[in-house]
């Protein structure tokens, strides 16, 4: 409430004194006090979120009222996953914004499933299965992986010559995937072998893994769009090419409110335009 106070160029006394207003007109406590912390209950919890849709549309109406006469404006908040959006998001945002000079873009680079609702964020774009049936869907296609390590690597540990051995090598594993300590190939005629994977060297950033794997730390399944450039470098050199990694659903999710808002929609199908230009990934 301090905070709030300061930001708002007003005392703190009148801030509390409008959020007791404000509970009694809704007849419920919104906030949960204690002698440390303030918190949000459960019906000040959803209450907010509810404003914030209202205020969203709200904010359309103003908008599609101004577009009628002037060129898009105003913000768009996305959320990324942080390897794809620091390596090629960011450059399409660029050019987005010099298309759309009047669109500002508040980018959030993070691997974690946020809520978008409450962290007021428009669009999403994720790698992986897509669980949130509340959300608009645009499927971009699938990012295809390959198993990868580097030819200083090999000099010094050998070169696996069937997926088995594996087993016996170092692996470069992301913590932060569930059953990345076991690695799935599929054969030319369809079969699937699990190998279980190990190694010194545990990372939770794409970009962590991609410099580790460059590196020579060991062998690792990477996405195109994150290695493509070190394999044409001869950085990288793929491994059992004639074998599959499974592909990873690449989706852009989209706050339903927010979906017929000009700028939303425009930058929206920007994305889906130039993701499906990138390394690896294939249009459903």
């Amino acid at each position: 409430m301090s905070a709030a106070a300061r930001e708002l160029g007003l005392g703190q006394s009148t801030v509390t004194r409008h959020i007791n207003e404000l509970e009694a007109a809704v007849g419920v406590p919104l906030l949960g006090r204690t002698t440390r912390r303030v918190t949000l209950t459960e019906e000040g919890s959803r209450y907010y979120a509810n404003c914030l849709q209202i205020l969203r549309l709200v904010e359309q109406a103003i908008e599609e009222a101004r577009n009628a006469r002037w060129s898009p404006a105003g913000a768009v908040r996305l959320s990324c996953t942080a390897a794809l959006g620091v390596m090629h998001v960011t450059r399409m945002i660029f050019d987005f914004q010099d298309r759309y000079p009047e669109i500002r873009i508040d980018l959030n680079l993070t691997d974690e499933r946020i809520d978008l609702a409450r962290e007021g964020i428009d669009i999403a774009l994720r790698l992986g299965p897509i669980a949130d049936d509340a959300m608009k869907l645009v499927s971009i296609g699938k990012s295809h992986r390959r198993l990868v390590g580097s030819p200083d690597y090999f000099c010094r540990k050998g070169r696996p010559t069937r997926p088995a051995d594996l087993a016996q090598h170092d692996s470069v594993v992301m913590s932060n995937i569930a059953g990345s300590d076991q690695l799935m190939l599929f054969a030319p005629d369809g079969m699937r072998l699990v190998v279980p994977v190990s190694g010194m060297l545990r990372v939770d950033h794409g970009l962590a893994a991609r410099a580790a794997l460059a590196a020579g730390r060991g062998i690792g399944p990477a996405h195109l769009w994150l290695v493509q450039d070190l394999l044409d470098a001869g950085t990288l050199e793929v491994l059992f090419d004639e074998y599959d990694l499974e592909a990873v659903p690449i989706s852009l999710l989209v706050v339903p409110e927010r979906a017929g808002v000009a700028r939303v929609r425009l930058l929206v199908d920007f994305l889906v335009t130039e993701l499906k230009k990138l390394p690896g990934i294939a249009v459903n």
